[in-house]
């Protein structure tokens, strides 16, 4: 049995905060809006609340997951993500230990919807098919069996068999939405209908989310096997055409080997111009850049002079036999590459097709997001073994030991939005204008602001954030030329009361220089009285340790609140930029020491031991 997290009991205390203000208001914290508020809009943009959420659950509706012998539905998943139990493919129980989620939408494959549940549903016109006897004797041996499965489904479906017929299709889509429906309760909990669209290209990644704003969706999802990102943005486009709102997501981008992001080619060979790279952007304003298969906000070799860089860092990816030289592999990958990359394509193409806000989700299998690192949970067997976090009896110990790629995978993101309501419109509102945030499961509260003398205007300010709002942009939003004066920014992150307290908060630039893209990472607010060196723009350690015998914490460092304000001091009124924060927490066992420690034996040594958890913003923009 996992022993529980010293950090989650701690739920009202205070800690030293590194900066002296007054406590926030429970605008200002972002809390949950009143159950009587529902369906009402706030007066103004300052009262808007922090909403955490999961873009990215699959159900027994997607074939891999049906494969791994999940049978939990979509109401499963609404269920868990309320605060319910819901069974484990393992045979046990899961519940989240803490606070429910705001929303939630199941994003099941597009691919094959449905058709392998099809196979067991009596009232299904495919129930019986050849196909049944192959899947099930498939199960619970090895891969090899499975992926054999899977490959005949695939033959089936080109040879047009009704075993993936638009008549499966559409009946395991209608269920989708008509789960979504009896969930969705304005102003208590969203439910938002969406699905994956899942491109793989010779085994990489080219994959996407795809979220409706209302109730109404297209008959059918459209899917890989309809065509490639770009027609499925013209399928987008048409939709609104008919005034049906919705907006694709993309993510496993650090699965991509490049491909998530090209700057000179389309995936139909043709030469990326403005209308292609405008069509992207207004179709997909928001990435996905942490979950449970790692985090694709920045890879260390992309970003050497980034201490922080190997974070959640997948090791062996998918496609191996091009692994070989890091850059061409990576670059295209990652968000700040793509945020750097979107800078120089707007000055060529007048266009930026990379303006891409950040949200973080799970990407689980199992209809549950495993968010808390001592809570964590796989697909099938759920066992430290099977995670990779623990050697076998066989294997005598660690040094015979080979560690699996499912044992670098973290535990899960979290999508934050700051929304007027907890309704599908404001959540799907807060994505397109970009004012959203991203977790590596934390719920950190995250805000930032930028504008041309916000510095001073919050600091005279009797309501910072109201004022904020009307001086500047908030996240996700555009600075355009104010002269030679420098922007000045609004930093303010409030900790997760269930988990560590807060060591940092860092601005991150990214800029374009004579035709080439620089970044730099600032630290612009210390916990524990600490100051960021004015030379090197780093905060000095402030001492936190993880006691590895029992993964406490240190409970006299870190802050509860980090708020700064923070001008750029390398200005160039000339060079267009974004600015990004992420916050960072004290250091906490990451989920495989866990795993050991519940053993009693000593942690993976392939592995960190501890990590520290985080939550990026969107970025600002400036234009000259």
């Amino acid at each position: 049995m996992l022993l529980l997290n010293p950090a989650r009991s701690a739920l009202l205390v205070f800690a030293v905060s590194s900066v002296s203000c007054a406590a926030p208001s429970a605008r200002d914290a972002g809390g949950a809006p009143d159950p009587g508020s529902a369906g009402v809009s706030p007066a103004s943009p300052a009262d808007r609340v922090a909403l955490f959420g999961d873009m990215h659950i699959h159900t027994m509706y997607s074939h891999d997951a049906f494969m791994g012998t999940v049978r939990t539905t979509p109401d499963d998943a609404y269920r868990y993500a309320r605060g319910e139990a819901i069974p484990h493919p393992s045979g046990e129980s899961i519940r989240l230990s803490g606070a429910p989620l705001d929303f939630l939408a199941v994003t099941d494959h597009a691919e094959y919807l449905g058709a392998l549940a099809a196979l067991i549903d009596p009232s299904s016109p495919t129930y019986g098919h050849p196909l049944t006897e192959d899947l099930f004797n498939g199960q619970g041996r090895d891969a090899r069996a499975r992926l054999g499965a899977l490959s005949r489904l695939r033959e089936l479906g080109r040879a047009g068999d009704p075993i993936n017929g638009p008549k499966v299709r559409a009946s395991a889509w209608q269920r989708v939405i008509e789960a979504a429906e009896r969930h969705n309760d304005p102003g208590r909990f969203t439910a938002l209908i969406g699905y994956e669209y899942t491109k793989g290209v010779g085994g990489r990644h080219v994959h996407r989310n795809v979220i409706f704003r209302g109730s109404e969706a297209p008959e059918l999802p459209f899917s890989s096997l309809d065509g490639d990102p770009e027609d499925l943005w013209n399928w987008l486009d048409g939709l609104r055409g008919e005034g049906i709102e919705a907006l694709a997501m993309p993510h496993n981008m650090n699965q991509s080997d490049g491909l998530a992001f090209p700057d000179r080619e389309t995936w139909k060979g043709a030469e990326i111009d403005a209308e292609f790279a405008a069509k992207r952007i207004r179709n997909e304003p928001v990435a996905e850049i942490s979950q449970q298969k790692g985090t694709s906000e920045v890879h260390p070799s992309l970003s050497p002079n980034d201490e922080w860089a190997d974070f959640q860092i997948v090791q062996y990816y998918l496609d191996r036999v091009n692994n070989t030289d890091p850059i061409s592999v990576f670059k295209g990958g990652y968000w700040r590459d793509a945020l750097l990359t979107g800078l120089e394509m707007e000055e060529r193409l007048g266009v930026n097709p990379y303006a891409l806000g950040a949200i973080g989700s799970s990407d689980s299998h199992v209809s549950a997001g495993s968010f808390e690192e001592d809570n964590r949970f796989t697909s099938r067997t759920n066992t430290p073994q099977a995670r990779g976090s623990a050697y076998r009896e066989e294997d005598g110990g660690w040094e015979n030991f080979w560690t699996p790629r499912q044992a670098t995978h973290g535990t899960g993101g979290l999508a934050g939005v700051w929304a007027d309501t907890n309704t599908r419109a404001a959540i799907f509102d807060a994505l397109k204008r970009r004012e959203s945030f991203a977790t590596s499961g934390t719920r950190i509260r995250v805000r930032f602001f930028g504008g041309f003398g916000l510095d001073v205007a919050v600091t005279e300010a009797s309501d910072p954030i109201a004022t904020a709002y009307e001086a500047g942009v908030p996240m996700g939003g555009d600075l355009e030329g104010g002269g030679d004066d420098a922007p000045s920014f609004l930093v303010w992150a409030l900790r997760d009361p269930e988990n560590a307290w807060l060591q940092r908060a860092q601005v991150i630039k990214g800029w374009l220089e004579d035709g080439e893209t620089k970044e730099q990472v600032y630290d612009v607010v210390c916990s524990d009285g600490l100051e960021p060196d004015p030379e090197t723009h780093r905060c000095e350690d402030n001492g936190a340790e993880v006691n590895l015998d029992d993964c406490s914490i240190s409970r006299d460092k870190g802050a509860v609140e980090l708020r700064s304000t923070w001008t750029d001091p390398d200005f160039d009124p000339g060079a267009r930029s974004f600015y990004y924060v992420r916050v960072l927490e004290n250091p906490t066992c990451r989920w495989s020491t866990w795993d050991a420690l519940s053993l009693g034996i000593e942690p993976n040594p392939d592995l960190h031991a501890t990590h520290q958890e985080r939550a990026w913003s969107s970025p600002i923009w400036y234009t000259p």
